[in-house]
């Protein structure tokens, strides 16, 4: 079950998700431009490695940083969504993916899970991975062709979660210039390697500045 923390400010209450170090989720994918500062403010040679976006209430802010900026996660492919009967890879394929932008709610898209209402595939948090990437595999999503037919990819994944260390884990650990946040102040918030606590973990910039 997924747990909640209320953050409270004088003009807004907003419940986020807080979510286990490990579990399930889904993942989507979505084309984001090499070079690209995203949400978190990250810098752009961030995307030269792996990176994603994550869901509105389990990044824990409606626009701009929140603290699920900077984050590392483990995700590996579990089965597809979408297909009758869905398809369950041979071989379990991974990916570690820090996350650099923001998924926002709205309707019943897959990033639309409250603490209280899971998504349509039955999740709290969707990964919305930055794919096709020059950092992950132009095969990473595997299919079957005899069975399925010609498919890209499935779209939808259903994937388990492990939260890890940026600094071990991560391919752009490395690389100091895709770590960090690009120099414009106010609205940007990217740890090297977030750990949850507040010293190192970005605020929710919903809560700081009243935004719902």
């Amino acid at each position: 079950l997924s747990l909640v923390t209320l953050f409270l400010h004088p003009y807004i209450c907003q419940a986020w998700i807080q979510y286990a170090s490990s579990g399930m989720a889904t993942m989507t994918h979505y084309t984001i431009p090499q070079d690209y500062i995203a949400a978190c403010g990250c810098t752009g040679a961030s995307t030269h490695y792996p990176t994603a976006a994550m869901s509105q209430m389990a990044y824990g802010s409606s626009r701009a940083y929140g603290p699920g900026c900077g984050r590392c996660f483990r995700l590996t492919l579990v089965d597809t969504f979408a297909p009758d009967p869905p398809f369950f890879p041979s071989v379990k394929k991974s990916v570690v993916v820090k996350v650099t932008d923001l998924c926002p709610a709205g309707g019943n898209g897959w990033c639309s899970a409250t603490e209280d209402k899971p998504n349509q595939g039955g999740q709290f948090i969707n990964f919305d991975l930055a794919w096709p990437s020059p950092a992950i595999p132009d095969d990473f999503f595997p299919s079957n062709v005899s069975f399925y037919g010609e498919l890209p990819d499935f779209g939808v994944w259903n994937v388990s979660y492990e939260t890890v260390s940026c600094l071990s884990e991560w391919a752009g650990a490395k690389d100091n210039a895709a770590l960090g946040s690009v120099a414009d102040g106010s609205s940007v918030c990217c740890p090297a390697n977030p750990t949850g606590n507040v010293n190192d973990t970005c605020p929710s910039y919903s809560d700081q500045n009243g935004v719902p």
